[in-house]
């Protein structure tokens, strides 16, 4: 995004992190996307990358590759799941494969004692006002268990290992 608009939308650059355009994402064999919940769905700002994918989505380039999402909220009543399924829709039109978390990630989903976000349809935290972090619970368990399925599903590159051109980690950070 152009600086002013950062500005407008109190969004603070981060020089050290790479910016793609949706050009650059093609050369990707997998994706893990991230983004803030606004009003129950993505934000607006993953939804202008998304859509200008569709050239991409024309062409069918990113077809066959495999996708998981995460999430965050203000609250728990934040619109965890309804997040997901609309994020799902944009996946599933370019013929990307949906990872899933599922059930089937062990007791760590039905855990009643500590404040978690996410859902079957991905990974969540509850941010609050900013400052909450996502707990060991939510990053350890649900996160890694995207990754794993993740590279799983395309087994040619190496999450810990990787390079540019293998996988895009894409998070959108207010």
């Amino acid at each position: 995004m152009a600086f002013n608009l950062l500005n407008q939308v109190l969004i603070v650059p981060k020089s050290d992190v790479p910016i793609i355009s949706p050009h650059d994402i093609p050369e990707a064999d997998g994706f893990i996307f991230g983004f803030p919940t606004r009003f129950g769905m993505m934000s607006a700002q993953f939804k202008a990358f998304m859509d200008a994918t569709g050239g991409l989505w024309r062409t069918q380039q990113l077809a066959g590759k495999p996708a998981g999402i995460f999430y965050s909220t203000g609250s728990q009543g934040g619109g965890q799941e309804t997040t997901a399924l609309t994020a799902i829709t944009q996946l599933v039109h370019h013929g990307m494969i949906f990872i899933p978390i599922g059930y089937s990630f062990g007791a760590g989903m039905f855990e009643m004692e500590q404040v978690k976000g996410g859902s079957p349809y991905g990974a969540g935290t509850y941010a609050g006002d900013g400052s909450r972090m996502p707990s060991e619970l939510e990053f350890s368990t649900k996160g890694k268990y995207i990754a794993k399925e993740t590279q799983d599903s395309c087994p040619d590159f190496n999450l810990l290992q990787p390079t540019p051109t293998t996988f895009f980690y894409f998070s959108m950070e207010f």
